[in-house]
């Protein structure tokens, strides 16, 4: 393949080629993640962005091997939330019951507003990298 040929700006082919792709967004969703040291942080960033990612037009099936399992799923944790879920229900944790809940119902809001962002600035934003 020549590096300024037709096909320089794909994915390499195949399941390796989404593989790879999968991991280039998993590590620093990863490493973000542990930066943050907030799950709620990260699950609701992780939210906005897979709204963003969700909302392209065309679908753009890389950018959601890079960008919405790759790094969202490696940055956001549906274990983690059902975890601190099932202990506040075991402990009988109102508050954190309810924080939860709160966190879920930003979470959906968060979804929803990446997609409304993505689909008001969407048409401006030039696409020279076309995962």
């Amino acid at each position: 393949m020549v590096a300024n040929g037709p096909r320089s700006r794909q994915a390499p082919p195949g399941r390796a080629g989404e593989l790879l792709l999968v991991a280039l967004g998993a590590v620093p969703g990863a490493l973000l993640r542990w930066a943050l040291h907030s799950d709620p942080i990260a699950n609701l960033l992780g939210c906005l962005l897979i709204g963003l990612a969700t909302n392209q037009k065309p679908p753009r099936p890389r950018l959601m091997l890079l960008l919405g399992i790759g790094f969202c799923g490696a940055l956001t944790t549906f274990s983690g939330w059902i975890l601190a879920l099932a202990t506040a229900l075991q402990q009988g944790s109102t508050a954190s019951l309810l924080g939860l809940l709160l966190e879920l119902g930003v979470g959906i809001g968060a979804v929803v507003g990446g997609r409304a962002l993505a689909t008001r600035v969407g048409p401006h934003w030039r696409r020279p990298f076309r995962p």
